[in-house]
């Protein structure tokens, strides 16, 4: 399930209509790697800030995988939509499920690096490592991310 997510959010086809794209997904391990939440363009239309929303949908005492299709601005002006996968351990979650994601973590891993797309790979494991600052020096030199400013 992983893969087939993550292969159509990689290669966005020019027929498929914008407000069907995927844009967010949160899978968690039960058994398997399972699709926790799947949002589409669509359904994220007026929730506002993207990003802030992201931010809201993480529990502090559950782990998860997440791969969010970012859409930001660079200093030099130009707009980019670029793969970031990310991986939701936080400090308050409890330590046997830390370390199933962690351990499981470097399979994920060897998926997205054995396939080109994903540009960003980064491990949350307290808000303050997904602060729109912090999360924005991560991608480079963002000055707007999801269409407000950095």
């Amino acid at each position: 399930m992983f893969l087939t997510i993550f292969n159509k959010m990689k290669v966005v086809k020019s027929d498929t209509a914008e407000q069907d794209r995927i844009r967010l997904v949160i899978f968690h391990i039960d058994g398997d790697i399972k699709v926790k939440k799947l949002f589409l363009q669509k359904d994220l239309e007026g929730k506002g800030d993207i990003f802030k929303y992201l931010q809201s949908l993480l529990v502090s005492t559950e782990c998860s995988y997440i791969l969010y299709d970012c859409h930001f601005e660079t200093k030099e002006s130009s707009r980019k939509e670029e793969l970031v996968y990310m991986m939701w351990a936080p400090e308050t979650a409890q330590i046997k499920s830390r370390m199933n994601y962690a351990s499981s973590n470097s399979a994920m891993e060897l998926t997205l690096i054995s396939s080109t797309g994903v540009k960003h790979k980064l491990q949350i494991n307290d808000m303050t490592d997904i602060d729109r600052l912090e999360f924005t020096k991560r991608l480079g030199d963002v000055i707007k991310l999801e269409g407000y400013s950095v």
